[in-house]
Order: C-alpha cells, then structure tokens, then sequence
C-alpha cells in the first residue's frame, strides 16, 4: 500500500454512520460496477472497515492504496484490478 494521502477517486462512496459489513459491503458493490483502472474511495467511521477492507483486498486480488485518517473518520481507498 503506498502513501496515497489525498488519492484521487474515480467514485467515493459516504458509509458514515453504517456499521459493519455495511461500508465493505457499499464498497463491494461499487468494485462490481466499476471498471478496471477505477479507484473507489469509501468514508468510514466504523473501526473494522480499516481490518476488513484489506483483508478483503488481498482475497479478492483488489489494490488497497491508502488507508487515509481524516480525524473522525478513515477514508479507504481501493483499485480495481481485475
């Protein structure tokens, strides 16, 4: 994961307030619709989303870029690879 601090998104996806699965779930289904190359960005305040997104990632062959602290929140960052 690189330091991505401010990654560009192609679509950024507001899960503040859901809890878990729910922002991993919203960021799953953007990844579907995505095409290859773009890079979705999910707000979270929920703890688990900076576990479970990357575990994800690495399952699913996903590219997590960053990982971003925004105070209250964590943005997460994914590109779809495949």
């Amino acid at each position: 994961m690189a330091d991505a601090q401010g990654a560009q998104a192609t679509v950024e996806i507001d899960a503040r307030g859901t809890y878990c699965p729910g922002p991993m779930m919203e960021m799953i289904r953007a990844i579907r619709e995505a095409k290859v190359g773009d890079v979705i960005a999910v707000l979270s305040t929920d703890s688990g989303s900076r576990r479970d997104i990357p575990k994800w990632c690495e399952k699913a062959g996903q590219e997590l870029v960053a990982i971003e602290s925004q105070g209250d929140y964590d943005r997460i960052v994914v590109k779809k690879v495949h």
